[in-house]
């Protein structure tokens, strides 16, 4: 019938017209999403250099830290402390050729230095025995020998300082116990190397408990103890 007939009319124009609605939404929607893959691929060009200098910041953090393509596994600061420690070396095996009577040379070492924790490569220190002909490690020196490889070092960075200052000295030294350690003969060697500075204009001083170096030393200090405390006396 009639009636039916429209309104079946009616049902089917409200149907056409909401899916009109729906394709506009979705054609809005459509350019919506065209505009955003396009601001997107605009981002992504702008990116695309920053992540490349992320990527060669990142390996270069890598190489200062001793990681990825460090092959020496190296961090940069231990890499310039290597170098300056090559230096001190040299200054300090002139002195302890002298102090060891050409027995002993310090050796830079690219190994790792085991007492340091990670990053520590470069900054070893081995000793060339000329008696054996090999080289071996610090660790291996005798309580004397420590001592005087310690003054060696001690003196040679004090030597690469003075050379890079235009000569200005430590001129100051206070050497703390060790002597004990030493033969008679090791003992007058070290004492003709520290006579030597102080003739060179450098104070010297030395801490001990040894009897032997009061006769060696001009000018003592001597610390008295006593029930209201400790006083320094000259001479002793």
């Amino acid at each position: 019938d009639v009636a039916s007939a429209e309104a079946a009319e009616r049902e089917a124009r409200e149907r056409a017209e909401a899916a009109v609605a729906t394709l506009r939404a979705s054609e809005r929607t459509a350019e919506d999403v065209r505009s955003l893959l396009r601001e997107l691929g605009t981002a992504l060009a702008e990116l695309e250099p920053a992540e490349q200098e992320f990527a060669e910041l990142t390996a270069l953090t890598d190489v200062f830290n001793g990681q990825g393509q460090n092959s020496r596994r190296m961090s940069l600061r231990s890499y310039v402390l290597a170098a300056r420690l090559e230096e001190v070396a040299v200054a300090a095996t002139a002195r302890l050729r002298s102090m060891s009577q050409g027995r002993y040379s310090f050796v830079h070492s690219d190994q790792e230095d085991r007492v340091r924790t990670r990053g520590g490569h470069g900054l070893g220190l081995d000793v060339l025995d000329d008696y054996s002909g090999q080289v071996r490690s610090s660790k291996t020196l005798s309580g004397g020998e420590s001592f005087i490889a310690s003054l060696s070092l001690a003196l040679g960075l004090a030597d690469v300082v003075a050379a890079e200052t235009g000569g200005a000295l430590l001129d100051t030294l206070f050497v703390d116990e060790g002597f004990g350690t030493l033969d008679n003969e090791t003992l007058d060697v070290v004492m003709g190397v520290l006579d030597e500075l102080r003739a060179g204009g450098r104070v010297v001083g030395l801490v001990s408990h040894v009897d032997e170096l009061r006769q060696r030393i001009p000018t003592r200090l001597r610390v008295r103890k006593s029930r209201t405390g400790s006083e320094l006396v000259a001479g002793g």
